[in-house]
């Protein structure tokens, strides 16, 4: 029988897929943006994969690659006015297309409400990161946000997770972060924190598994009840 994890003071959770699906809330505010400048559309899969850097980071990807698909691009387009306007079309999809994957707000309650510190750390910027916990509800659950945008470096530096510690006052080996993707085991790993993870987030499209996380979780829901020590009911027979 394996054993619950230890149970940390502190939990650092990542945003887009690890607590809420934000992908289709992406990909239409792209497509929207595309369409706008005369852009040829993204498929879903492909923004997926390039989900992780931050929603500029995202952007100027894809608009490098249609440039080197159509170098005569590069004279027209006026970069900033490309991520202006998709920067504004993504603050009302993630605020109505994002939702947090099934069990995630209920287990966060339960861990809430066990005396877990929960902070929310992203590559997505601050004020977008805040919106959809907001618009899901889930920002009451969280003591700290920091996005990509918040201090001079991002995940997988250091320093962000350091500064989650330091602004909680807890030591590294009271924590935890979860992610879904490389650069969150790599965050964690280079702050001194244990490197949780789930396996249905977007990791560019890679098993989460090879980067070797401390602990795979099924899902959030399953986290929780390892760490409260309960056990979710079986699902009913078909």
């Amino acid at each position: 029988m394996r054993h619950a994890p230890a149970l940390p003071r502190l939990l650092s959770f990542d945003l887009d897929g690890t607590l809420v699906d934000t992908a289709g809330a992406i990909t239409t505010a792209v497509n929207e943006t595309m369409a706008h400048f005369g852009l040829p559309p993204q498929a879903e899969a492909d923004v997926r994969n390039l989900i992780g850097d931050g929603s500029r980071a995202l952007m100027l990807q894809l608009l490098a690659q249609a440039c080197l698909q159509q170098p005569a691009l590069a004279d027209r387009l006026d970069a900033d006015a490309v991520l202006e306007h998709f920067e504004g079309r993504l603050r009302i999809t993630l605020t109505t297309l994002a939702r947090p994957y099934p069990g995630v707000s209920d287990a966060l309650a339960r861990l809430q409400s066990s005396g877990l510190l929960l902070a929310c750390v992203s590559n997505k910027e601050a004020a977008l990161a805040r919106r959809v916990l907001e618009a899901t509800g889930l920002a009451p659950l969280f003591v700290l946000l920091v996005g990509g945008d918040t201090l001079p470096q991002k995940k997988p530096h250091a320093s962000v997770l350091r500064h989650v510690l330091d602004t909680l006052k807890c030591r590294s080996d009271e924590a935890a972060h979860v992610g879904d993707s490389g650069t969150d085991v790599a965050a964690a790993r280079n702050a001194g924190l244990r490197a949780w993870a789930v396996p249905y987030g977007y990791n560019h499209g890679r098993p989460i598994a090879d980067t070797r996380p401390d602990e795979l979780f099924d899902d959030i829901a399953q986290l929780a009840d390892r760490l409260l020590g309960s056990v979710r009911a079986a699902p009913a027979p078909l």
